[in-house]
């Protein structure tokens, strides 16, 4: 293990967070109720990535009001995005294992107790997600079901299986397990993909740390045992929000599947990206023509191919203003 502290607990429940504030109570109320955690040595850490509401005074008040026999920690990460927030969360962690939650992801009253369960059966795992399910503060739309998926919602049955990173088929960071191990060892402390900034829509952060991990011969599981339901508020359900995530969750296809892609295989990563999804945007065209302006579900498919086909140039794009900044340094 590289560059990490001595990790003695058996996990650490990693919260990142930004602006909401008002969510953090209900969740930390979740977890401080946990069950059959009583044999387990664990803590929790809030990472705050720049918050401007009053998330540091809420973490405060709730560390001094704490009645949990296990620790609750506080880190302000000033670097802005996702990754890096979880980046802070994997440094800053005691745990063995880290089980990440959104702020605005609740966890059922085992869902602690049914992390650890998994790891004592399954040695080979870097990391694992469980059932997400939607809590939805309006009706969704009709067939939304074929899309719920680029909200974090992963119902796959009952039974346990591997995910299936080369088809980018995994689990999303709102509800995940990681071995601390497979994280330090493998995956970058500079991610590519950063998660959402202002101006920059661009996803993918979540599944970059999976794929390095994978690389390394780590498993990815689906463990059925693990719930948790994420909070979905109607802004989440209108027509802008639907089509900047499936803009943003296209334009990164083409830099995940590089990691894993050996050097004469990215050419052709390259130029499959762009005419399959070319193919696919035409089909789906076909499919609706006439219809996808009033089928919102078609027309975030259809974002989304487009996304995913312009992620080819995108991937252009980064790397000539990667080559620029090192010259200018």
């Amino acid at each position: 293990m590289t560059e990490t502290e001595i990790v003695n607990l058996d996990i650490t429940v990693a919260i990142p967070t930004y602006n909401r504030a008002s969510h953090l109570p209900q969740l930390l109320e979740r977890l401080l109720n946990q069950t059959k955690v009583e044999h387990l040595n664990w803590e929790i850490i809030i990472v705050d990535n720049n918050s401007t509401d009053n998330t540091a005074e809420v973490i405060r008040d709730s560390q001094t009001k704490w009645k949990g026999n296990f620790p609750l920690r506080y880190f302000r990460e000033t670097e802005q995005g996702a990754a890096f927030a979880r980046l802070r969360s994997v440094r800053e962690a005691k745990g063995q294992l880290i089980g990440f939650l959104d702020d605005d992801n609740l966890p059922a009253p085992d869902w602690v107790a049914q992390a650890v369960a998994f790891d004592k059966e399954h040695p080979q795992a870097g990391a694992w997600g469980g059932q997400i399910h939607g809590d939805f503060e309006v009706q969704p739309p009709e067939k939304f079901e074929r899309i719920q998926a680029f909200l974090a919602i992963r119902e796959h049955g009952e039974q346990p299986h591997l995910f299936d990173p080369d088809n980018l088929r995994l689990p999303p960071a709102a509800a995940l397990v990681v071995r601390k191990q497979a994280w330090c060892d493998n995956v970058p402390q500079r991610p590519i993909l950063t998660g959402k900034l202002p101006g920059l829509l661009v996803q993918g952060d979540d599944y970059e740390p999976l794929l390095y991990i994978h690389k390394a011969r780590w498993q990815i599981w689906y463990n059925p045992t693990m719930h948790s339901y994420h909070q979905i508020p109607y802004w989440r359900l209108e027509k802008d929000y639907l089509l900047s995530l499936a803009r943003g969750c296209g334009l990164c296809i083409c830099q995940l599947r590089f990691i894993n892609a050996k050097n004469w295989q990215k050419p052709i990563v390259f130029i499959r990206t762009f005419v399959g999804n070319l193919r696919r945007l035409l089909q789906h065209f076909i499919q609706y023509k006439g219809q996808s302006q009033s089928d919102i579900i078609a027309l975030f498919e259809m974002e989304f191919y487009w996304g995913s086909m312009m992620s080819s140039l995108y991937l252009v794009k980064y790397y000539l203003s990667s080559v620029l900044s090192k010259k200018c340094k």
